[in-house]
Parts: structure tokens; sequence; C-alpha cells
């Protein structure tokens, strides 16, 4: 496992697509436990507690690789490729 993420060159600054909740949850009247923010596209999905693990979804489906938390007061990110936790989460350079 690596300690340093290599796809920081892929965090842009995106504005959250569904600002009011995960994106594909709204559109099926699904619920969540915690958000999380693609930060490539803007995507907003749910965490893997919530039943239907959306973020992990848009990762597997676009190789988007770095989310962070949506969540008020949490500053931190995740890299599905890297498989590493990043505190402070990234800003788009």
């Amino acid at each position: 496992m690596t300690t340093t993420c290599t796809h920081l060159d892929q965090v842009h600054a995106v504005k959250p697509r569904t600002p009011e909740g995960c994106e594909e949850c709204l559109k099926m009247h699904g619920r969540w436990v915690h958000l999380r923010l693609c930060l490539t596209c803007g995507h907003v999905g749910c965490c893997d507690n919530s039943p239907n693990k959306h973020a992990t979804k848009h990762n597997h489906s676009t190789g988007h690789p770095i989310i962070r938390s949506f969540e008020p007061g949490e500053d931190w990110a995740w890299c599905y490729a890297d498989e590493l936790f990043i505190e402070p989460a990234p800003i788009a350079r």
C-alpha cells in the first residue's frame, strides 16, 4: 500500500451536483447515512454504511479515484485507487 496519493492531479474545484443529498438515492427515494463528494466531477453519493453504497459504485463505474466527506465539519478524503485516507482533504490547485 502506498503512503502518498498518486491521483491528486485528478482533484478539481467541483460543485456538488446534488447538494441536498445522494444523487441516486434522491431519484429512487432511498436513504443514506453519510455523504461523499467525488473530487473529479462533483457527484454526491452515499457512504459504504448506507444501503446502496453509491459513492463506491460511482468509483467503480467511472474510475474517479478520490472522494471527500460531504459531512459538515469533516475534512478528510479517501483515494479508492491507492486505498489511502487523506487528512486534510486535498484541494484543487
